[in-house]
């Protein structure tokens, strides 16, 4: 039992260091706020671009499926 209450005691302290520096980080660290700049390409506001993953080729895109009379 003693060997329970010890490892008990050494995770609440450690548990109580993490919320120490989580405490530390959020008192001394200060966010820089900068403006960002993401550029879209246009085919894929459109709807035109599909994503792939790397190293895999593009999709082809479907053909056009027309109604035949």
């Amino acid at each position: 039992m003693p060997t329970l209450i010890r490892l008990i005691i050494i995770l609440l302290f450690l548990a109580g260091l993490v919320y120490g520096g989580m405490i530390a980080l959020v008192a001394y660290v200060q966010p820089n706020p900068k403006e960002t700049t993401i550029r879209i390409p246009q085919r894929d506001l459109l709807g035109g671009g599909e994503p792939t993953l790397p190293g895999q080729a593009p999709a082809t895109p479907p053909a056009d499926e027309t109604p035949t009379p």
